[in-house]
């Protein structure tokens, strides 16, 4: 299985046998866990950027139609700000 070394401040580490301690786990699963949480995370966020992309695209032009003020101007028309 690949493996990534990771560096820590002498703070971080204290800060992570603590926290392991507490949750009575180890410190390579802490890390772990805290890893896979950041990742889930992420993914989820992507996801839901691309819905929302999906759902403006399809209701483009019901928004355009609500809020007129934020469409950009057509090709030569200059509307001043």
């Amino acid at each position: 299985m690949p493996a990534l070394n990771v560096e820590f401040s002498d703070r971080e580490l204290e800060d992570l046998r603590q926290i392991a301690k507490e949750r009575g786990t180890s410190m390579k699963a802490l890390v772990r866990e805290a890893a896979a949480a950041d990742i889930a995370r992420h993914r989820a966020l992507q996801e839901g950027a691309e819905a929302f992309r999906r759902f403006f695209a399809t209701h483009a032009e019901e928004f355009a139609a609500a809020f007129p003020e934020d469409e950009p101007p057509a090709k030569g028309d200059r509307r001043d700000a």
